[in-house]
């Protein structure tokens, strides 16, 4: 029988070593389908509920891999679609790689049925490298090129492939004129700077007395590197929120995240310092970072597009984290006086029994700090836990304390809805021994999450170990834009855009045969989290939330007070409970 196009490309999927590719069907893609019927070594189709979640699943897969994420979708709808999770790809900076169909060559041009200028579409998203397929010949180097650029650049890329082409049979190019052969293979090199860069910076960091690190998700990896620097130097260390995995939160010098979301140590670390070195991260808030002229500052990244970003970096040095950091660290002079560093350990310890407070300040009917708490008390070793958008992703950085063995990320620069629950089905096709826990709140739940559900019941009972816990916080509000309009733009809260329709989501998990338990008292919560992760199957955890717990950090500004205050006075249909709620809490910050 001969090779068709489709047939090619699944096959040269299987020699990328791709073994799972995220998808929805559709007539824009029959070729590569139908060639799927007949191949028995994979790569595994993995079926989502809507191409969005495809896209999302695929960068959760990366995201927990460090491999490429592959998804794929028909013409037209499809296509547009996964442009969702594809942006999210592109600004967290994750390796994807998106198939998509088109309608034939001989109607293109032809405003057909859902013919769309898929170039244009994604021009933008997959700006690294987008590209049509319109011979046999040229499949094999488009697609490797955009597997390459997706791995090297860490950034999504796309090929498109009208259905027609899918059906012809495959012929390789030729040795000649306006053949492009190509070849399999992909081995990352690994950068360092030159000895100049490395002693200026150096320089820099012996100088100092008060130095602060910052970390991102480019420091994964160089978690030994980061605790031996930190030691010579005498730092605290902040957590972008991406990088939230890198250190563990038990380190007595580990402030935790920093910015919007974050912490107080972090933000007297940023204050405090004299000396900033950043690694691996392109933090964009840089007034969470010291005072411009207070601090000098070094920067280590891989990406020479993103360094010199965010602060007035004195030196700026391109290379891998941890490669660097070896070369860096002879270089460096012990800190002596290590008050600066008690002084960090002391106000981390005070911060964590501050959360710990907080967390057992009584709800109505659940303190939302509580659930978290009493997770991170159980912390399952080598658990991925994720988190979605909204106040689910304040606690996450708040309250979670995580060790050396967990990995967590969530939407980090695109911020987007939706996206807990298919990173959590991604990382779960790629790592089915591990336990996995999602945060979502029932705003993101009801915008897709409950559909994910039903991929969920498909798929568990292949997993080894079949623990996949979704929390969810039940409210019925979009929490984290009703407080960013408390505190932003001091209105209160507009119920019609806010408030959310009542929905049981333990009954609905219960209807697709998964487990689920409804929590209406904060003193079930401890147990309601043994059963979840000991249970043998998946679970989701309908949690009753307070929607009235601030979630605002502890170093919220006078001015965002005073909105708040106004917000209150302009009469917001929940400012007792708003009230009642921040007093409480502000009452245990001051007793620690």
């Amino acid at each position: 029988m001969a090779t068709t196009v489709g047939d090619y490309l699944l096959e040269r999927l299987r020699d990328w070593e791709v073994d799972t590719v995220f998808g929805y069907p559709g007539d824009g893609i029959n070729g590569i389908l139908s060639a799927w019927t007949e191949a028995k070594d994979g790569p595994r189709f993995v079926q989502s509920r809507h191409e969005e979640m495809s896209a999302f699943e695929a960068v959760g897969y990366a995201k927990f891999t460090g491999r490429v994420g592959v998804c794929m979708a028909t013409s037209g709808p499809g296509a547009i679609h996964l442009l969702n999770g594809l942006y999210d790809a592109k600004l967290d900076h994750v390796p994807v790689v998106a198939i998509v169909g088109q309608t034939s060559r001989t109607a293109m041009g032809g405003s057909y049925q859902q013919e769309v200028d898929l170039h244009s579409l994604f021009k933008d998203v997959a700006s690294e490298f987008v590209e049509t397929v319109t011979v046999p010949e040229q499949l094999p180097n488009v697609l490797d090129r955009a597997i390459r650029t997706a791995l090297s650049r860490s950034a999504p890329t796309a090929i498109i492939v009208p259905s027609d082409v899918q059906e012809l049979e495959y012929s390789a190019p030729e040795h000649a004129f306006k053949m492009v052969p190509s070849s399999l293979g992909f081995a990352p090199g690994v950068q360092v700077p030159d000895e100049e860069g490395l002693l200026q910076a150096a320089d820099v960091l012996n100088s100092g007395e008060k130095v602060a690190i910052l970390v991102g998700q480019g420091a994964r990896g160089a978690r030994q590197e980061i605790e031996t620097i930190a030691e010579v130097l005498g730092a605290g260390v902040a957590k972008a929120l991406l990088g939230k995995d890198v250190l563990s939160d038990h380190l007595p010098y580990v402030t935790g995240s920093i910015g919007l979301l974050g912490t107080r140590p972090s933000w007297e670390l940023m204050q405090g310092c004299d000396t900033l070195l950043t690694i691996g991260s392109s933090f964009p808030y840089s007034q969470f970072l010291p005072e411009f002229g207070t601090a000098r500052a070094v920067q280590i990244d891989v990406d020479p597009t993103m360094i010199g970003m965010r602060y007035p970096y004195e030196v700026n040095l391109v290379g891998d984290a941890g490669a660097t950091l070896r070369e860096l660290t002879p270089y460096l002079l012990r800190k002596e006086d290590r008050s600066w560093r008690s002084g960090i350990e002391d106000g981390v310890r005070r911060w964590w029994d501050v959360m710990a407070a907080a967390a057992k300040v009584e709800g109505d009917p659940v303190n939302p700090q509580r659930l978290f708490y009493e997770f991170s008390e159980r912390l399952p070793d080598d658990c991925v836990v994720v988190a979605d958008s909204g106040s689910a992703a304040d606690w996450y950085a708040r309250q979670l304390r995580f060790n050396d063995t967990t990995h967590g990320s969530l939407s980090g620069t695109l911020a987007t809805m939706g996206s807990a629950v298919p990173y959590a089905i991604g990382a779960k096709i790629a790592h089915p021994a591990k336990p996995v826990v999602a945060f979502s709140g029932d705003g993101a739940m009801q915008m897709n999450g409950l559909a994910e559900l039903i991929t969920i019941k498909r798929y568990w009972q292949e997993w080894t170990d079949p623990r996949l816990v979704i929390a969810v916080l039940h409210n019925n509000d979009l929490n984290q834009v009703t407080w960013e309009m408390r505190s932003m733009q001091g209105a209160p809260k507009f119920t019609d855009s806010q408030s959310l329709p009542e929905v049981d989501y333990a009954a609905f998990a219960r209807s697709v045969g998964l487990s689920a338990i409804s929590v209406r008292d904060g003193d079930d919560l401890g147990m309601a989290w043994d059963t979840a992760l000991s249970a043998d199957r998946p679970t989701l955890l309908d949690v009753y939330c307070d929607p009235d717990v601030p979630p605002i950090p502890p170093h919220a500004s006078w001015d965002e007070i005073q909105k708040m205050a106004k917000s209150l006075w302009r009469g917001d249909e929940d400012r007792w409970g708003v009230l009642k709620q921040g007093v409480k809490t502000k009452l245990q910050e001051l007793r620690h």
